[in-house]
């Protein structure tokens, strides 16, 4: 601990692509840049966690024009939509993540929710589990 309550983490560049969903290269771009803080001494060269973590949420606000109480909002693109009578399966790609939903036919009637609509998925539940992979 560097006179922190949180150990310094640090993730390479390959990890932070990964999970940003982007090129090695623009990673390194945005190091270059100092849009993103490298640990120094590292070989090779490393992304500072805190750093990561103030950088994504800078880039994604959650600023909307409308008034939601849900905070976990993931921007993505719809995929596929399968619908009854009744209900339907609505499915986005977020980033590198693919979101289900099952929302009504008629609310996906009155939304315009075809392939290739652009849509927020708001996610809110009880019980999140977290999953940390083990240290390298």
């Amino acid at each position: 601990m560097c006179g922190s309550l949180f150990p310094v983490v640090s993730y390479r560049i390959s990890e932070v692509s990964r999970v940003l969903g982007v090129s090695d290269d623009t990673v390194r771009r945005w190091i270059e840049s100092g849009r993103l803080e490298a640990v120094a001494g590292t070989s090779p060269r490393e992304v500072d966690g805190a750093s990561l973590a103030q950088f994504v949420m800078a880039a994604n606000p959650h600023v909307r024009e409308e008034s939601v109480s849900t905070r976990n909002l993931l921007e993505g693109l719809v995929l596929d939509v399968v619908s009854d009578k009744v209900m339907s399966q609505v499915v986005l790609q977020c980033g590198p993540y693919r979101v289900v939903s099952l929302i009504s036919t008629e609310a996906v009637h009155e939304l315009g929710i075809v392939p290739g609509t652009l849509a927020s998925a708001q996610i809110k539940a009880t019980n999140v589990s977290i999953v940390v992979p083990q240290k390298r």
